[in-house]
């Protein structure tokens, strides 16, 4: 018999109110920040977000995030 081992994340869960800004390398530094609400796990160059976390991202990875339906409908 085999025994499954459930890994949590070692970071509390953020609250919803708290907004995180996502650093991306590969845009640029001035593009318009949008907020968006996830509905998936997703990890940013290293760093996880929860499902139910605010993300600042720029607008175009937000628009890929939501054609890849990783944005929450609001």
């Amino acid at each position: 018999m085999t025994t499954k081992t459930l890994s949590k994340a070692t970071e509390p869960e953020a609250p919803a109110s708290e907004i995180k800004t996502a650093h991306i390398a590969s845009f640029d530094v001035r593009a318009p920040m949008e907020t968006i609400m996830l509905s998936h796990h997703l990890n940013i160059e290293g760093t996880d977000y929860l499902p139910g976390s605010k993300v600042r991202v720029p607008s175009d990875y937000a628009r890929r995030l939501r054609r890849q339906g990783y944005v929450a409908r609001t």
